[in-house]
């Protein structure tokens, strides 16, 4: 098992702090689109570049094929 990266940008820290409320809120994560808007960027696929960094380096999983399946990891 993959172990969650000691530092993390402040960029990636934001979006992990916008899917954990989500979680927290809802019971899933945010969407591409709605993770971009909440982030103010309006291009999906650098939202996409993020978050696969962020499963690379193992801060988060996904369940299923979508991002809103992902969760975070300890």
């Amino acid at each position: 098992m993959r172990r969650r990266p000691e530092h993390l940008t402040e960029r990636e820290e934001e979006i992990l702090g916008h899917i954990r409320r989500a979680i927290v809120d809802r019971g899933e994560a945010l969407s591409v689109r709605e993770l971009g808007a909440a982030l103010g960027l309006s291009s999906t696929s650098t939202v996409v570049y993020h978050l696969q960094n962020l499963e690379q380096r193992g801060a988060l999983t996904r369940d299923g094929l979508g991002w809103r399946t992902c969760r975070l990891t300890q």
